[in-house]
């Protein structure tokens, strides 16, 4: 499965779709007094999504199939919830990777593709000592961590009146330096180039040849620079610290509908090419490096 692209068809593989799940949204209704799946719908104006993640994976494999995209991570977008994105990866063999969001206070190992991290949210330091095992394991296995960075907005939150007491404290990339050199074998996912610490993400990816930075989202970070950078800017950096084997495509996409971002893709697609991206090259950022790490 091939989409059209400025350099003709190109394979496309999403490194970033949140799988919003009916445990998912179960989740948050726990977190309010009064809060119910049918307020969640009325709120969102939209209805809940199935009970079992294969009928919801079936649909995105359905608004995949729309934009000619391949494959895609799903990633479990709260602690606990890995069986929604190990059901949907069953259920679609080689199409979808699971991601699986942790709290490593709490965490109980899955057999997830990737683990992902999200400290400012859990309020927790990447040098505490519950991190460790995280990255042992992920060695074992042969799996990737994911770490979110930066700036950490969860729309739907804001949308539900959840409180978000997040702690920017522990969202430096700078953070993850020490578990990145001590696990060299472990992939290590920055998304949204670091979302707002777009320096340090790239010291980090200099300094550890194991990190990788995912394009994700709309990048609105960049408003945060002092010299204003647009995504062809940002593109350019990244390629001069850390080369194209380095850069995993994503979206953010997360409900259906809007469903799959092609906006997305179509912005970052013409940054590229603008810049003389060649097709090879273009072919590792929208699919082979993500395919890469995962089919380890």
């Amino acid at each position: 499965m091939e989409r059209e692209s400025p350099w003709g068809a190109l394979a496309v593989a999403d490194a970033h779709l949140h799988f919003f799940s009916h445990r998912f949204f179960a989740a948050l209704a726990s977190q309010k007094a009064g809060l119910t799946l049918e307020g969640i719908a009325a709120k969102l104006e939209r209805p809940m999504p199935p009970e079992d993640p294969a009928k919801l994976a079936a649909a995105w494999a359905h608004e995949l199939d729309r934009h000619a995209v391949g494959q895609a991570a799903l990633i479990a977008s709260v602690p606990g919830d890995e069986e929604s994105v190990l059901a949907a990866a069953r259920a679609f063999p080689g199409r979808f990777f699971s991601y699986a969001m942790v709290n490593p206070r709490q965490w109980h190992a899955a057999p997830v593709d990737v683990v992902c991290l999200f400290p400012a949210m859990h309020r927790y330091s990447m040098h505490e000592t519950c991190v460790e095992p995280v990255f042992a394991w992920a060695a074992e296995n042969r799996r990737a961590v994911f770490v979110h960075c930066g700036v950490l907005s969860v729309g739907i939150r804001g949308k539900l009146g959840l409180e978000s007491g997040f702690d920017m404290r522990y969202s430096n990339p700078i953070d993850l330096h020490a578990l990145a050199l001590q696990f060299p074998g472990v992939p290590v996912i920055v998304p949204h180039f670091g979302a707002g610490y777009f320096r340090e993400a790239l010291m980090l990816a200099d300094l550890c040849p194991n990190v990788y930075l995912d394009t994700s989202s709309s990048n609105a970070w960049m408003k945060y620079q002092e010299s204003h950078p647009d995504l062809r800017h940002v593109f350019r950096r990244a390629l001069d610290v850390v080369g194209p084997r380095r850069l995993l495509f994503g979206t953010d996409s997360s409900l259906i509908p809007p469903g799959w971002r092609h906006d997305v893709f179509e912005e970052q697609a013409t940054a590229l090419y603008e810049l003389g991206v060649s097709h090879h090259d273009a072919r590792l950022i929208f699919g082979e490096n993500l395919l890469r790490i995962l089919s380890r």
